[in-house]
């Protein structure tokens, strides 16, 4: 595996699954950080073209990514979604989002006299839960973790007063609403119908890229690809990385949970997760029963236009992708002393699009001990 960093050169557009048609009242919303699967086409489009079976073949890569990194080379990742700050009395979370006085981890349902009378669906697990009277405001930090502190909470070494301000990072972007207008042949009058629609593009902040890792041979040294919609270009380069952020990235490549009390998992890349043979849920059926609980956040809708080659085929054809939903990175799930034995978060079965979100990393689950 190789990684590069992947430089914006302007605004991106990656739009969600939702179906729309232009008109009045349209609006395409995005979806950002991209899927895996967006970021492994635009690096793979630097490879030779391919004309036959076997060399379509040597074009079936790994890949990991997408990650945010900073012009410090910095890595950031989602932040744990079982984390939770506490403001002291009087203290307003929206306007002093950073002046929390501490963090804690949510927890499974204690079995006191306090909670006793709670009931909840049999059918699900028992939500996570703040064990602790608190008079203050509480809310989620910050969305990004630096990977350093994420590895500490992996290892168990962060408590709710050793962690830091610094530790935590808004989204390091900013929205930008594209308005799209189609005008009548020889007038100057937007079209009555599918004349208007609008979309939301992202511009990351100075000095922000994404970084990823392919097999494969090295690619150029610097080269641009088209990334995301509207023909939006990044600069794609070989990463060049101190010792430190290469340890990181080693251990982002890691998915081991042999060691002594690995008792829950944190989610890196979109996973996914069948409750039912029609149904995703957060978690799969599967895991119920070894599952305390599951702090998460809204599904990734993911799906669309797309193409495809056929075996007996040389040219690419019209396709469409099913839309699925895809738990989202950063979800944390507690088990019980047995373990479920999945590696990643996806389904036991599947065809050839199983294989694909396989080797693309999908569902990576890092381990942690210490909750």
């Amino acid at each position: 595996m190789h990684w590069y960093k992947i430089t914006p050169l302007d605004l991106l557009l990656f739009r969600d699954c939702k179906p729309f048609s232009p008109g009045e009242g349209s609006w395409a919303k995005g979806l950002f950080p991209p899927m895996p699967i967006t970021v492994f086409q635009a690096l793979r489009s630097l490879l030779p073209q391919t004309t036959t079976k076997d060399e379509r073949k040597r074009r079936n890569l790994s890949f990991i990514g997408p990650f945010l990194l900073d012009s410090n080379h910095t890595l950031w990742l989602p932040t744990p979604k079982d984390l939770v700050c506490l403001y002291p009395p009087g203290q307003d979370r929206k306007t002093k989002s950073d002046n929390w006085s501490e963090i804690q981890f949510l927890q499974s349902i204690p079995q006191d006299d306090v909670w006793r009378h709670l009931a909840f669906d049999e059918e699900q697990i028992a939500p996570l839960v703040l064990n602790k009277k608190w008079d203050g405001n509480i809310s989620p930090p910050k969305p990004w973790i630096k990977a350093e502190a994420l590895f500490d909470y992996l290892k168990g070494q962060k408590n709710s007063s050793n962690w830091e301000k610094k530790d935590f990072y808004h989204n390091p972007w900013k929205t930008q609403v594209l308005p799209h207008i189609q005008m009548q042949p020889d007038k100057r009058q937007v079209k009555d119908a599918d004349g208007y629609f609008t979309e939301v593009a992202i511009r990351l902040e100075d000095g922000w890229c994404f970084v990823a890792a392919m097999s494969g041979d090295t690619l150029a040294k610097e080269s641009i690809v088209r990334l995301g919609g509207e023909g939006h270009r990044a600069l794609v380069s070989p990463l060049s990385a101190d010792d430190r952020l290469k340890g990181q990235l080693d251990c982002l490549m890691k998915s081991d949970r042999s060691s002594t009390g690995s008792n829950f998992a944190y989610l890196l890349t979109p996973g996914l997760a069948l409750f039912a043979e029609t149904r995703y849920s957060s978690y799969p059926q599967a895991w119920k029963e070894h599952l305390k609980g599951c702090a998460t956040d809204k599904a990734l809708l993911w799906g669309g236009v797309s193409t495809m080659r056929k075996d007996n085929k040389t040219k690419e054809e019209f396709a469409l992708l099913p839309q699925r939903a895809f738990v989202p990175p950063g979800t944390v799930y507690l088990f019980n002393n047995e373990v479920a034995t999945n590696q990643q978060l996806l389904p036991e079965q599947g065809g050839r699009w199983l294989e694909t979100f396989k080797q693309l990393n999908y569902g990576k689950l890092l381990w942690g001990q210490g909750i």
